[in-house]
């Protein structure tokens, strides 16, 4: 980018919440949502970011955007509705396993989407906000949008079966199309490409159009499949305290790199590499703390 380019800037589309935790009959919330999750990591590597979302007027919503706005990105305007902010209720059973139950009406404002996407450099969406109608066909559009006026998208299906119905895969496929850069993880993959190895996953989602495709596989690391071919990346090595947010902060990493490095979108094979080393780097990071903490710029820096 030239001096006399403006700075980029990322819209993120999608949900936040807050999650409400129940275990052995006591009850802790917490501040969620994979796409509100991603703004945060992207503005902790410095790039400007506004969040569109949608926050009722409530104590909930006040909170998620205060939570946000800590971590230097915005909260567009039109996010507010008069709705209330949107729950996942998950109740820890004995065995350890989770039982969920969304809240959430989810709905955007068209024209507000429109009016972002057009001053962005890069749009991501992802997760519930791609698949929950009525605000799903609203952020489908708004990365069509984007590509067709050539900004950079990224998208993270990052499937909630319990929220996803029979078009999933149409759905999801439609959201690749417009992508530049789709990042999935290995659970995301088993849901919509049954039975398909990783590489045959990164093959049918890159016909689609990107022209980066990225799988993470937990504590095997990622894969990714670009212009120069197939390339993998170990995760970083760290004592994990929960992971919370990992696949999140992967991504807000993926994002940041998109727009701070044209090597990655230009067939570049280092600079893929680069930029899977800092994703793998910010997700390790993240998981060697308690809940969604990505890292900032600067203590990413000092571990690649």
């Amino acid at each position: 980018m030239s001096s006399a380019d403006p700075a980029p800037h990322v819209l993120v589309i999608g949900e936040a919440l807050i999650d409400i935790v129940v275990r052995d009959g006591r009850e802790a919330e917490h501040v969620g949502g994979s796409p509100a999750n991603v703004a945060v990591g992207v503005a902790r590597q410095e790039v400007a970011t506004t969040l569109l979302t949608s926050l009722g007027r409530d104590s909930r919503g006040r909170r998620i955007a205060a939570q946000v706005e800590s971590s230097g990105a915005q909260v567009a305007d039109a996010s507010w509705t008069d709705a209330a902010t949107a729950t996942a209720r998950a109740e820890i059973q004995p065995d350890g396993s989770a039982r969920y139950e969304f809240r959430i009406d989810w709905t955007l404002n068209a024209d507000a989407a429109a009016e972002l996407v057009d001053a962005a450099s890069l749009v991501h969406a992802g997760s519930i906000a791609l698949f929950l109608q009525p605000g799903g066909e609203t952020a489908l559009a708004a990365l069509e949008r984007a590509k067709a006026r050539g900004a950079v998208v990224t998208v993270d299906p990052n499937i909630r079966p319990a929220l996803v119905g029979d078009d999933a895969l149409a759905v999801a496929e439609r959201a690749f199309a417009a992508a530049s850069i789709v990042k999935l993880s290995d659970e995301d993959a088993a849901e919509l490409y049954p039975g398909r190895s990783p590489r045959e996953v990164l093959e049918a989602i890159a016909g689609h159009g990107p022209r980066v495709v990225v799988m993470t596989r937990g504590g095997e690391g990622a894969i990714a499949l670009g212009a120069g071919g197939v390339v993998e990346q170990e995760p970083l090595r760290v004592e994990v305290a929960d992971t919370i947010g990992a696949g999140d902060a992967f991504m807000a990493s993926l994002v940041a790199s998109a727009v701070g490095d044209a090597g990655l979108l230009a067939g570049d094979a280092d600079a893929l590499e680069r930029a899977l080393r800092r994703a793998a780097v910010t997700a390790g990071v993240t998981v060697s703390r308690p809940g969604a903490d990505p890292p900032s710029r600067g203590e990413v820096d000092d571990l690649v």
